[in-house]
């Protein structure tokens, strides 16, 4: 049965699955995707995260059709993404004032909605200095656009400056980060996470399955006809290693005895680490949709994070899988201070 958490500091109770809508618009076509948003809401998934760059924005429009419908939009936790979306028009992306004022507007009127639950910076940016875009941010959520705000893939540090700076100049504060983070790259635990706790915000994983590695229908030396994993290697060129197929069968042999898919395994894990809210299912497909919802009855005992621990310590990978995620940025400002 799903079950319902925080979101951080807010009050606000969401999904233990979030559903991604990351496939809605071009792998998956209009139709398939409708009905996945419904199957997910009947099933209990009060939450959905997109961004404004999913299938060149069709994602968005997408699930704004979806919601607009019946009234459903009361019901659910909208959360977007904003930074990449024009690679055509250089101010039409990034985190400047102009674009961040600009990509929500626009994600509204794709949305179909008045405003935006959790409105997120898609990677954070060494070239505009953090303030401008908290400033950007703040004058969305007096204007009611936007109720909350949050980060993807911030380092611990970038967490922390925008929080300080957040304080410093009395602007509404993150309440969110969203981290590549699995089964087979736990980096995220070195500091991220415990920086996420300490300081109240929600962690909503994004790749729970590691690009569908962790699905099972990956076979060492045998590619997938269409599928993100070709030759070791996924889409961004992050490399499965001999290590990681050894795992891979060990964690195929536990969810066998455990009687669930070895996605459905690698979701129940990820729900249960200390300090995460909602990992981000992303399915292509309603059987995909099915089997990860059925994550939410899987009981992970002592035993089985034992053996996982065995498989991947705490804070290491197997997969280089969060270092190399696109867009990260780790660079400081090039500027002192903030004004």
């Amino acid at each position: 049965m799903m079950e319902y958490r925080l979101l951080g500091r807010t009050g606000i109770k969401v999904s233990q699955l979030c559903l991604g809508t990351m496939m809605f618009g071009g792998k998956s076509d209009e139709a398939d995707s409708l009905r996945m948003i419904d199957h997910a809401m009947d099933s209990g998934i009060n939450f959905i995260d997109t961004a404004d760059v999913y299938a060149g924005n069709e994602s968005e429009r997408i699930v704004g059709k979806s919601l607009a419908e019946e009234n459903k939009r009361e019901n659910i936790i909208l959360a977007t993404k904003f930074n990449f979306a024009n690679p055509a028009d250089r101010n039409a992306r990034g985190l400047s004032r102009r674009h961040v004022i600009n990509a929500c507007d626009a994600s509204l009127k794709r949305l179909k909605t008045d405003w935006i639950d959790l409105y997120q910076m898609h990677r954070c940016s060494s070239n505009i200095p953090i303030d401008e875009t908290l400033r950007a941010l703040d004058d969305l959520i007096k204007a009611g656009k936007v109720r909350y705000i949050g980060g993807s893939m911030f380092p611990a540090w970038r967490i922390v400056e925008s929080l300080w700076v957040a304080k410093e100049l009395g602007l509404n504060r993150l309440i969110c980060e969203q981290p590549a983070y699995h089964m087979l790259d736990r980096t995220a635990e070195r500091e991220v996470i415990p920086a996420a706790q300490s300081f109240g915000l929600a962690v909503i994983p994004w790749g729970p399955l590691c690009g569908g590695l962790l699905s099972g229908k990956y076979e060492k030396n045998q590619d997938v006809e269409g599928a993100r994993w070709q030759g070791g290697k996924d889409n961004a060129n992050r490399e499965a290693t001999n290590l990681t197929w050894e795992i891979l069968d060990h964690v195929k042999t536990m969810a066998a005895r455990k009687g669930c898919s070895m996605s459905q395994l690698a979701l129940a894990w990820n729900m249960a680490q200390p300090g995460i809210t909602a990992p981000i299912i992303g399915p292509r497909t309603s059987d995909q949709l099915a089997d990860n919802l059925g994550a939410v009855d899987v009981r992970i005992e002592e035993e089985d994070l034992r053996k996982i621990d065995e498989l991947i310590p705490p804070k290491g990978y197997a997969v280089r899988y969060y270092d190399e995620a696109n867009a990260i940025d780790f660079r400081p400002h090039s500027h002192k201070g903030f004004v």
